[in-house]
């Protein structure tokens, strides 16, 4: 009885683990399947499939202006995201000081925060200011928004580093600044890759911060999605969602490629 559940449990693992890869690719696989039909209907399996939508939305104005400013929003944002990491995520690790974990405690709250609560945060500190509807808000909030996920990344990789590799360095009489050029931000470098990736497809896909902060002048690819429903739905939506998802599915790739990605999964590091 013994050997078959021994048999049986790997397979019933797989089986599992299977059902769960089927049902979380389902609705990707039907948005992309819509975005080829050839009326303007919410219809699977797709009827008459055409690459028409395909290029009604690379040959329209305002979808590809939209697709842009999401583009330039998450690259950006992703961009001050890390550069706000990077030093909290470094002080906590060489100081280990209240400050620094407490910057970081503060910096980890706004993201389990509801939504909604921040973006109308963001919306009055922006009017209070008297700068409104600026692409660099969005900019600006979804970067301070997604800084937790970079300096969750580039703390799993400061946690790897050998610190005799610092004491040889100090020993040969590198500066501090020295050895954090030389030493430290080498060996943290995919780390930081890996955060800026995942801070810039959660900006491509956020929509509540970017419609309240600016999305009434500043219209992203989500925020045009849900404009667009107001005169009924359009394959054109679904074109979008695809370019979304292939997006993602390049960023996640390259940090696959070329980032520790067991250890960014929780995995613990191999010894040697």
């Amino acid at each position: 009885m013994n050997a078959v559940l021994s048999h049986l449990r790997p397979w019933g693992a797989r089986a599992f683990l299977a059902l769960v890869a089927v049902y979380l690719a389902l609705p990707i696989l039907v948005v992309s399947a819509v975005s080829f039909n050839e009326k303007r209907r919410l219809v699977f399996p797709p009827e008459n499939p055409t690459f028409l939508w395909y290029g009604y939305f690379l040959n329209d104005t305002a979808w590809m202006n939209a697709f842009g400013n999401s583009l330039v929003i998450a690259v950006s944002s992703a961009f001050v995201a890390c550069a706000l990491a990077l030093p909290i995520a470094y002080a906590v690790w060489a100081t280990n000081s209240r400050y620094a974990r407490l910057l970081s405690l503060v910096s980890g709250i706004q993201f389990m925060m509801p939504p909604v609560i921040i973006a109308i945060g963001y919306l009055l500190f922006w009017a209070l200011l008297g700068h409104v509807g600026k692409i660099e808000n969005t900019i600006l909030a979804h970067g301070v928004l997604f800084s937790p996920m970079p300096l969750v990344t580039i703390s799993v990789g400061l946690s790897a580093i050998d610190r005799s590799l610092l004491d040889a360095a100090a020993t040969m009489g590198a500066r501090p600044s020295e050895v954090f050029r030389t030493v430290v931000l080498p060996l943290v470098l995919p780390y930081i890759v890996a955060g800026y990736c995942f801070a810039m497809v959660l900006s491509l896909n956020e929509f509540i911060v970017a419609y309240m902060v600016a999305g009434f002048s500043v219209e992203t690819l989500p925020v045009k999605m849900l404009n667009s429903l107001r005169g009924g739905f359009t394959p054109a939506m679904a074109v979008g969602s695809v370019f979304f998802l292939l997006t993602s599915l390049v960023v996640f790739g390259l940090v696959g490629l070329f980032g520790d990605l067991p250890r960014l999964l929780g995995a613990e590091s191999r010894k040697d």
